[in-house]
């Protein structure tokens, strides 16, 4: 398939898969195609702009309306060295790569290594809440840009929104100001959130925590693990152990406070995914300002399952829309919300 044709493409991939076509991701898919054309295609005019060459492309909007789609679509169709990949798996592997290395100059060498072996990264839903990741980022996209590596990314987010009110932000701006230089910052605009449509009924998702919740997870949770045998999985996370207790062959079962209420994160999540398909998560509590960190681990949970497309059965004291958040959170929890509608649906 060729890149110049997306367009039209685009349109017949919608009408095949049924998706409403809408003029605004159009707009999107001809702006996508405009930034392979200047970054990757050679030509007498594009070499008088190399200077000012975009490489960066960063499409941002609200929850549901369509940005990873019309991402995984451009990415798919794309015939280079290409990696796509959750932001927190991409620092996981830098700070391992340090970790390695142990030299002054590691971020040279990551991206040196990086350069070797793709022309492009995809990021989806990116976002920054880590301070340590906060403090080297500017850097670590410089010399990433520095050395042609191009990136596309989608998140909820401005760029100039983004570590809002994080701490030390005013170490961030560095990274900013990059990005606003080196990218196309698009903005997709869509009323509908399209993971709560009515073709994504909630068939897995149980309220509030009484015996006919209970019972009704019990009985679909021994539909899916008949003739599988029960099992405890050791993960082995950076010499730690990690221990699914509940786990049926690629089918495990959490209560909430085993995955949320511990001093756990990203890479312990991003293993169980490896060697789960289903999750049960019982017991989601309401979320507010006093149990902020279980949120936020929540929040990293949900991106980490829906990135590695991990169905969820899940049982909560309240219904989606009434789980309440911390203040700090509320716009990353809209995203998981709407995950959750995603994970939770039989479509």
């Amino acid at each position: 398939m060729k890149i110049k044709n997306l367009k039209k493409d685009f349109s017949n991939y919608c009408k095949i898969n049924k998706l409403e076509i809408n003029n605004n991701q159009i707009s999107i898919i001809v702006l996508l195609v405009k930034f392979y054309i200047s970054c990757f295609e050679k030509s007498f005019f594009n070499f008088f702009k190399d200077k000012n060459k975009k490489l960066g492309f960063y499409l941002f909007g609200d929850v549901g309306v369509g940005k990873t789609m019309l991402l995984d679509f451009f990415y798919e169709n794309l015939d280079i060295p290409k990696q796509r990949l959750h932001f927190n798996e991409f620092m996981i592997s830098f700070h391992e790569f340090s970790h390695t290395n142990k030299k002054d100059n590691i971020i040279e060498l990551f991206v040196k290594k990086i350069s070797k072996q793709y022309e492009l990264i995809y990021f989806d839903e990116f976002q920054v809440t880590n301070i340590v990741d906060a403090m080297i980022l500017g850097k670590l996209f410089e010399t990433m840009f520095d050395e042609n590596i191009k990136i596309i990314l989608t998140s909820n987010i401005k760029i100039n929104d983004l570590y809002k009110d994080g701490l030390q932000r005013d170490q961030f701006k560095p990274f900013i100001d990059i990005m606003n230089k080196v990218c196309n910052e698009v903005e997709l605009i869509i009323q509908e959130d399209y993971r709560k449509s009515s073709s994504n009924m909630l068939d897995r998702f149980f309220y509030p925590l009484n015996e006919e919740t209970n019972f009704k997870i019990n009985q679909i949770f021994r539909k899916l693990t008949k003739n599988k045998k029960q099992s405890s999985k050791n993960l082995e996370i950076k010499g730690r152990i990690f221990t699914i207790e509940n786990y049926f062959q690629k089918i495990a079962r959490f209560d909430f406070d085993n995955l949320c209420n511990k001093n756990i994160g990203a890479e312990d999540y991003i293993k169980i995914a490896e060697v789960c398909d289903f999750i049960v998560i019982e017991n989601i509590p309401k979320f507010n300002d006093e149990n902020i960190n279980k949120q936020q681990r929540f929040i990293t949970l949900i991106d980490i399952l829906y990135e590695k497309k991990i169905s969820l059965m899940i049982s909560s004291h309240t219904d989606l829309e009434n789980l309440g958040s911390s203040r700090a959170l509320i716009g990353p929890f809209k995203r998981t919300l709407s995950r959750l509608y995603e994970l939770t649906s039989i479509n």
